[in-house]
């Protein structure tokens, strides 16, 4: 469901944000008639489903906090999402720096923060009674919560992001500083259900509802730390592999070639086709182009091209790291490989990167 987009960023909620939402309201629903006794039933449904809200809400900021910062730092935002255990911006693009990850992993406890402060000041100001001052201090309480676990310092959390930022500072190697970040998630996810057996073993009055929370949330961290380090490994480039020994040699042709003799040139090469004016119409889709010369062979060719956009195209100088990043998140199976001039250089295809680090890594 799209709630609005900021910046040009869609912001979503999930189907499950809701299930969280209704939990949220059966359990604390109770809690309200202790803060405020006089409270009947609907009263109380009424207060829980505005604490909901609130922490819905606490979420959002928290995830714009880390959209802001990534937007100012020029790194794109694919989306923001808030679901059942929270919320994620999802960034397009991993940081370069150790100081962007730091600085985007912590806008979201900043403003986590901020909000719980202001909360309090208005706590402060006001009468510590009536169902005001109980939303008042449902947000605050909110946001402490978020930013208090989000600082955990374990991937995928906010303080895993910010420890492997630091670590990344310190030895200088990206790959080092994620699995130190992982093994913290495996930590926190570990405390999380020491503190639910022991609400068990001592007998808690939440022992129930604790064990789920933790469990559920240990869950999270777990899978989150685990998916933190498969992606790492997915974007290593292998020592010794150059962009060069997977690329294929490019060739230009004219875009009203008969798709038939550009077929007949490509030969597995890359094909480039130009129009009369020097501008690229695409590269060659030899898919397409199959399908084409089969009904028409004489068609101009580029009725068979494949547009050559910002995203598909590569620098022969970029760093092996960021070429793998940028393939697995652009939707397009053929890049154009560009010198620093700007000219044609060759033609990378997905399986070929695929088949090129398979081959290294054997």
């Amino acid at each position: 469901m799209l709630l609005f987009r900021f910046r040009g960023v869609p912001v979503l909620l999930s189907p499950s944000w809701w299930l969280g939402s209704v939990a949220v309201i059966v359990l604390y629903a109770p809690l309200v008639e202790r803060f405020l006794p006089q409270a009947d039933a609907v009263v109380s449904i009424l207060l829980a489903a505005a604490f909901a809200v609130l922490l819905g809400a606490s979420v959002l900021a928290h995830e714009l906090g880390h959209c802001v910062v990534a937007l100012h730092l020029g790194i794109p935002v694919r989306r923001l999402r808030l679901f059942l255990l929270g919320g994620l911006a999802e960034i397009s693009r991993t940081p370069r720096r150790p100081a962007h990850e730091g600085v985007i992993a912590a806008a979201g406890p900043a403003v986590s923060a901020v909000l719980a402060g202001a909360c309090g000041i208005v706590l402060l100001l006001m009468p510590a009674d009536g169902a005001v001052w109980l939303l008042v201090l449902e947000c605050a309480v909110a946001n402490v919560a978020v930013a208090v676990f989000n600082l955990l310092p374990g991937l995928p959390l906010d303080g895993g992001r910010m420890l492997r930022a630091g670590v990344w500072a310190v030895v200088g190697d990206r790959g080092v500083a994620t699995r130190v970040a992982v093994v913290g998630g495996w930590l926190v996810a570990g405390l999380l259900m020491l503190w639910a057996m022991w609400g068990l073993a001592t007998d808690s009055p939440d022992r129930w509802l604790r064990l789920g929370v933790c469990a559920l949330t240990a869950w999270f961290v777990a899978s989150g730390a685990r998916g933190e380090l498969a992606a790492d490994q997915r974007r290593m480039w292998p020592e010794g592999l150059t962009l060069a020994d997977l690329t294929r040699p490019i060739l230009q042709l004219p875009a009203e070639s008969p798709v038939a003799d550009a077929l007949g040139a490509a030969a597995g090469r890359g094909v480039v086709l130009v129009r009369a004016d020097g501008v690229a119409a695409g590269l060659l889709d030899p898919f397409a182009a199959e399908r084409l010369a089969q009904r028409s062979p004489m068609a101009p060719a580029e009725l068979a091209a494949e547009p050559i956009r910002p995203e598909s195209v590569l620098l022969d100088t970029e760093a092996g790291e960021d070429i793998v990043e940028r393939v697995q998140e652009t939707p397009a199976w053929q890049f154009l490989v560009v010198d620093q001039e700007g000219r044609p250089a060759g033609v990378l295809r997905r399986e070929d990167l695929r088949a090129g680090l398979a081959g290294h890594s054997g």
